[in-house]
């Protein structure tokens, strides 16, 4: 209890509370401007971090990237620019809420389910981080192999268009994640001689073409004008209602999102895939999944921060990074002498709690500066589409050009943009291939490390108890899902021949 008290007085100064309102309001800012992710956000921080008190400093990364990870589902909602991978899960929801004339239920159901979820996730972390972080040390190659594949596997299954056309965006992604360096041999793949293709494809400029060039070129210079009555008025009206109704998604999300961003390396992008997959299998109305239909986008929405706090276990407890925010992070703690590990909860407890504390401040000022975004983002809709789309597309070049300094991002966006335009038209899904880019690296890696452990030996990856039933799970969803499409053949084949 003493620890806590101390703790408690190491958050609650002028100081502390003012870093994490000032974080929290430059996370919002990047977060709602597309082609800004909240890696960078927190990457900008470092430098100020320099001149702060350790708890101050930490403060500063948790609000800034809390607040930036929300505020990625505003650009989704109004223009159909999901602000991270994770909200391309669930962004033909949220923007089909927008063009239904909902776009304050849209983004008023994002920022509460994220507030929600992001509580349950610091929930979690308080009574099971020990535990949780054991648990996710359990992970080999052979484990993350299969999760990796058991959330591509959701990502072609749930997306619009079929499911042919999923898988082929999905190995789409992956053939785009191949190029570079191989992560094992260091061979050139694909890169045809150029230095920069040698370094990979960011999924970052690849995102932002993907979807947000994309829909610049769909829109067009005379495109669809942003309707006077998806203009946001009170975002939280009728959001509780829509959380009651989906009490049980709700919950559902913010568990998965806290056991699965508690693997090192997994973080929210795969955990909100997978909620959002098991939202649509297990709905009553499926069909309606990419529509504007709340029940995804409140599962979703509770992945993202649940999967946020989880992802500090393994950092606070063993000083293993969760994600690239939480690597960020590691690196301000030990420039602070705040050193993760057993040590921090042992002998620095109230360092510990105060990290704590700031989650619980940090997700609770969702709801205020979330209320304050949404009703500031009613201007987008006073502004002619034509001058709208110039200047997303300023914010995509700089975006894509921030990431390595280097104009090989802007074209990368400009190129992976036209192809996802040509797809669209033909009614092939994007986010696929966003996934498909993100976790290519981590199936090829992992499957080809667990191929050298097993020399070879493909039934290693079920001798491992978690890894068996990871992949028992997958290979029946593919099972079921061909022997569905076989028997929807035939009855098509009878009816036909009946006719």
């Amino acid at each position: 209890m003493d620890a806590f008290l101390q703790a408690v007085g190491l958050v609650a100064n002028g100081q502390t509370l003012a870093v994490i309102v000032l974080a929290s309001l430059f996370g919002l800012f990047v977060g709602a401007m597309p082609g800004l992710t909240a890696t960078m956000a927190a990457a900008l921080l470092v430098p100020i971090t320099f001149y702060m008190d350790p708890v101050p400093a930490i403060a500063a990364i948790i609000s800034c990237t809390a607040m930036a990870i929300t505020a990625g589902d505003i650009p989704g909602a109004l223009l159909r620019i999901p602000g991270t991978p994770a909200s391309a899960a669930y962004v033909e929801d949220a923007y089909g809420l927008t063009r239904k004339g909902k776009a304050g239920l849209a983004i008023g159901i994002s920022i509460t389910s994220a507030c929600i979820g992001g509580l349950i996730g610091f929930c979690v972390l308080m009574v099971a981080a020990p535990a949780l972080a054991k648990f996710a040390l359990n992970f080999s190659s052979f484990e993350y192999f299969w999760l990796a594949v058991l959330g591509l596997s959701c990502a072609a299954l749930v997306s619009t268009g079929g499911i042919a056309k999923g898988v082929l965006s999905l190995l789409l992604g992956l053939f785009i994640a191949q190029v570079g360096l191989d992560p094992l041999m260091g061979t050139p793949r694909f890169t045809f001689g150029s230095s920069e293709m040698a370094g990979g494809i960011s999924f970052i400029p690849a995102m932002i073409g993907m979807f947000a060039l994309a829909e610049i070129l769909r829109s067009g210079r005379d495109g669809p004008e942003l309707t006077a009555q998806a203009e946001v008025r009170n975002p939280f009206a009728g959001v509780w209602t829509e959380l009651k109704r989906w009490r049980v998604n709700l919950f559902r999300g913010a568990a998965i999102g806290s056991v699965v961003g508690a693997l090192p390396g997994v973080g929210g992008d795969l955990a909100a895939w997978v909620t959002y997959a098991i939202a649509k299998k297990t709905s009553k109305t499926p069909e309606k999944f990419g529509t504007g239909h709340p029940e995804g986008l409140v599962e979703a929405g509770a992945t993202n921060n649940a999967a946020l706090s989880s992802a500090w276990i393994p950092a606070m407890v063993f000083g293993i990074p969760g994600d690239a925010v939480t690597a960020i992070a590691v690196g301000v703690l030990y420039m602070k002498g705040m050193e993760p590990g057993p040590s921090l909860l042992t002998v620095n407890p109230q360092n510990f709690y105060a990290v704590m504390i700031v989650f619980v401040l940090a997700n609770l000022l969702l709801l205020p500066f979330g209320y304050m975004a949404a009703r500031s983002a009613r201007y987008i809709f006073k502004v002619p589409r034509s001058y709208l789309n110039a200047a997303v597309l300023l914010f995509c070049i700089v975006g894509s050009y921030a990431i390595n300094n280097s104009m090989f991002g802007v074209i990368v966006m400009v190129v992976l943009g036209v192809v996802a335009w040509v797809l669209e038209a033909h009614r092939f899904a994007i986010a696929p291939i966003i996934l498909g880019i993100v976790l290519g690296p981590l199936v090829e890696q992992n499957f080809t490390t667990s191929m050298m452990i097993a020399r070879g030996d493909p039934l290693a990856f079920f001798e491992r108890p978690i890894a068996a039933v990871l992949g028992i799970v997958t290979l029946s969803i593919w099972g079921l899902v061909i022997a569905g499409a076989v028997l929807a053949r035939g009855r098509r084949r009878k009816a036909l021949a009946a006719s």
